[in-house]
């Protein structure tokens, strides 16, 4: 009995979170019909004019619905088999009854995988509902259910975990939703100075344009505070999570600890390729389950990223040259 009950609120909450995505859709496609059919076809009379606005608007459409589109589907990346724990350390892990035991079999485990970073008392990070040793910047999404690497937040809008995997689609997302609602409030301004002043007739164009203008600008407000902080987040090279919480490592905690410098930031995200920056495919760098840091200058000095291809290609048990990061003085801290 609980159980079904526990499934059916699981599935309600399912259904509900589309809700924002739903809404979303709709202001959209209503702003659609608003500008296309109300404004171009029905009041501007100037073909030349016509046919500039609807090529633009269409564009513009375009990226802002392709970049949502890959914001909402875009699974969130998870940890690989590397960072969970194996069937026989399982069956060790859960045989063993003393904490300080099971503590030391996580501690030996984390020892041949690039974590660098701890929680708040200096434990290495263990999510005990996944099952796994948390990989550098990873975080529990208690909506997706799932460990999400390099986690950002969770977007109702998107009904999504923003993360390593679509967080250069979401920054994508809002530029281009700031565009739209630009061009939108750039084109429509004549006409709903002229429907305010009564130099057009009334009738259902006027309700739709004055309505797309206020529209337009209260989304453009939002969304220009919103875009302005994750782009301070890139060029520091932080998530919304480590802005609020520093993450710690083996020295304590450090708020840049994860930031080259502006240049290099932006080249984890959106990749070295320039003409692909402002596509929606996916360029970051790496592969979300480490990262360089701060402190190590060169890659020379990072064995995590001269051995980075033997690392990604030894997914069948072997891990490769890995550097031994964990301290076995080090305890693990279960998260709830």
């Amino acid at each position: 009995m609980e159980m079904a009950l526990s499934r059916g609120l699981r599935c309600c909450q399912r259904v509900f979170s589309w809700i924002p995505v739903l809404i979303i859709t709709a202001v959209v496609l209503w702003s659609y019909y608003a500008y296309v059919f109300e404004l171009c076809l029905f009041t501007i009379s100037n073909a030349l004019e016509k046919a500039v606005y609807l090529l633009v608007f269409h564009v513009c459409f375009g990226m802002f619905s392709w970049t949502y589109w890959k914001s909402i589907f875009t699974p969130p990346a998870t940890p690989c088999k590397k960072f969970q724990l194996s069937y026989s350390d399982k069956q060790r892990y859960e045989m063993e009854e003393r904490p300080d035991a099971q503590k030391q079999i996580l501690v030996e485990i984390a020892k041949k995988l690039p974590i660098f970073t701890r929680t708040q008392s200096g434990a290495i990070r263990f999510c005990d509902r996944c099952q796994v040793l948390k990989p550098d910047r990873c975080h529990h999404c208690s909506v997706c259910e799932t460990c999400v690497l390099k986690m950002d937040h969770h977007c109702p809008w998107v009904n999504n975990c923003v993360g390593f995997s679509n967080y250069k689609f979401f920054l994508l997302f809002l530029a281009y939703s700031m565009l739209y609602c630009v061009f939108i409030t750039a084109t429509v301004l004549q006409y709903f100075l002229k429907f305010w002043v009564g130099d057009l007739p009334n009738g259902p164009a006027k309700f739709h344009i004055l309505f797309l203008m206020f529209v337009a600008l209260m989304f453009f407000v939002s969304l220009m505070f919103l875009f302005s902080y994750h782009c301070w987040l890139v060029a520091k090279n932080r998530s919304t999570l480590e802005a609020f919480s520093a993450p710690v490592f083996a020295s304590g905690p450090d708020r840049n600890g994860f930031s080259l410098g502006l240049h290099k930031n932006l080249l984890q995200v959106f990749g070295e390729d320039r003409k692909l920056w402002f596509i929606p495919v996916f360029t970051s760098q790496g592969n979300g389950h480490y990262f360089p840091l701060r402190s190590q200058s060169s890659e020379s000095h990072n064995p995590l990223l001269a051995n980075e291809d033997m690392w990604d290609e030894s997914d069948d048990g072997s891990e490769g040259s890995l550097v031994e990061d964990a301290d076995p003085s080090v305890t693990i801290e279960m998260d709830d």
